[in-house]
Order: C-alpha cells, then sequence, then structure tokens
C-alpha cells in the first residue's frame, strides 16, 4: 500500500508516517517508481506506535515496542526491553500519582484553613470583602 493509505487505515496523517520513518520506527521501503510502499506489518507499527503514545509514552519510549515487532514476535511487549519500558513507566506513573495525592493534601488543607476562617466570626473586625463584585457587572 502506499503512504496515504497506510496513514488512512492508521488514522493518522501522511507527515506523521513521514517523522516515524524520519526518526527510524517506519521502514522507507520503496517501489520502482519512486514511491513509499508499506504493508500489514507496517500497520501493526503504527498501531503499536500510537496505542503506546495514548497510554502517555513518548516517542522513543516505542522502539523497544517496534523493534520487538519487527524481530518476528506477535506482539510488541513480548521482548524483555519491552517490558522493561513498561516497568519504567509504571514507576514514573506511580510517582506522579504519590506528588497529586501530596497536592491534593496541600489543596484540601488550604481549602479546610479557608472555609473555616470564612465562617468565623472575627468580633470588631471588618467584614470578609470579595474582589469581585457582582452587583456591579451588569453596570
Amino acid at each position: 500500500m502506499r503512504i496515504g493509505e497506510l496513514a488512512e487505515q492508521a488514522g493518522t496523517t501522511t507527515r506523521t508516517l513521514r517523522y516515524y520513518e524520519s526518526r527510524g520506527l517506519l521502514p522507507a521501503r520503496r517501489a520502482e517508481n519512486g514511491y513509499r510502499t508499506y504493508d500489514d506489518s507496517d500497520l501493526r507499527l503504527i498501531q503499536q506506535i500510537r496505542t503506546l503514545q495514548d497510554f502517555g509514552f513518548d516517542l522513543e519510549e516505542t522502539r523497544p515496542f517496534v523493534d520487538c515487532l519487527r524481530a518476528g514476535h506477535p506482539a510488541g511487549d513480548a521482548c524483555p526491553a519491552s517490558l522493561a519500558v513498561y516497568r519504567r513507566k509504571l514507576d514514573e506513573l506511580d510517582a506522579l500519582i504519590d506528588q497529586l495525592r501530596s497536592v491534593r493534601t496541600e489543596v484540601g488543607a488550604h481549602l479546610a484553613r479557608a472555609e473555616l476562617e470564612a465562617s468565623a466570626e472575627l468580633p470588631g473586625g471588618p467584614a470578609p470583602r470579595c474582589e469581585l463584585d457582582w452587583e456591579d457587572e451588569d453596570r
């Protein structure tokens, strides 16, 4: 198949396929007339790359999966290098989840403090003032 057909079947653009080719992820085979030619194995490579990118893998992280498929394995994650990338990605995700939990705890503490201060009556103190005066917006 030609590049336009592959792009259509893979749900991507010819520009993206040329970029993958320039990065060495997609083989650069040409017919006698100079046109790029592809087959179903190339479609499988593109599907693997796109799936991994949907999961948050950067393009270079997809390389071991592509290499595994090119080596003739039925799945891109059947090789040790691919499994190592999965492990690194899980470690990265775990660290991000821990960081988000920490930020959530801090935001929750700030909210609790702010709600407590907003509900407390301060004798003799000025009334709380909101920076936005919603009644003046219609003017």
